[in-house]
């Protein structure tokens, strides 16, 4: 073979090579990320008391930690919310992920709604709560509930009960009561009743004997309070 015939058959492999290189590198730069896995979750939670309104309504998707716990003393992000309705500490919670709240308080008889989307793979745990404002320090909700369980189109209904966060004592004098029975007094921060976290036992009202109490007949409430149902959508 002669000299120049090689030298062509040379280049032209090292041309084939270098034309299959970005063959390559097009078909590599042109294939487009995998979509991310995410699950998507609707939460529904209504109000089914006669007279007490709840504050805005916080949803959560955090860490595994539970944000209270009862016989155990209230944290004060959640002091805050059960005494006065601000629930802006508890967003903003170490571990907190995500964190959605209503935009005004839910009147009797009404719901709020909220959906979150996250990655397949993160840890997702839920907490929902909201203060009764015609009270001095109720609350309800769920905490730490896992959403792994629920598979796309499945949905779990709850029935919520009523806690006491032990910070306030339960008077219910004029000046202590934030909503609009009284208008009164949010958060304090001196703690003179259990310091624990308990059932509430419900109020008891100027028409049921106490003495000074702001609140009427129709402030009064039974367990449960409220209705919650989470559905994975996707």
């Amino acid at each position: 073979m002669k000299l120049s015939t090689l030298r062509n058959v040379v280049l032209l492999g090292i041309g084939s090579v270098l034309l299959a290189a970005c063959d390559h590198n097009d078909n590599k730069r042109n294939t487009p990320e995998p979509e991310p896995v995410t699950r998507t979750y609707y939460l529904g939670l209504l109000n089914v008391t006669e007279s007490q309104p709840f504050s805005p309504v916080t949803a959560l998707i955090h860490n595994d930690q539970r944000l209270w716990e009862v016989g155990e003393s209230a944290s004060v992000p959640l002091e805050i919310l059960a005494e006065g309705g601000d629930n802006s500490e508890l967003m903003i919670l170490d571990g907190v992920t995500m964190a959605e709240t209503g935009l005004a308080p839910l009147p009797p008889g009404y719901s709020e709604g909220f959906e979150f989307t996250i990655d397949e793979d993160d840890v997702a745990y839920l907490t929902v709560v909201t203060m009764l404002v015609n009270t001095n320090d109720a609350f309800t909700g769920i905490t730490n509930k896992s959403l792994a369980e629920l598979a796309v189109h499945d949905s779990i209904t709850m029935m919520l009960p009523v806690y006491d966060a032990g910070t306030e004592a339960n008077d219910e004098v004029a000046g202590t009561i934030p909503g609009p029975a009284d208008g009164g007094e949010g958060f304090n921060a001196e703690r003179d009743d259990a310091d624990t976290v308990s059932y509430h036992p419900g109020v008891v009202s100027s028409q049921d004997g106490l003495p000074g109490s702001v609140l009427m007949a129709e402030h009064r409430f039974d367990n449960p309070v409220a209705r919650l149902i989470i559905t994975r959508v996707e």
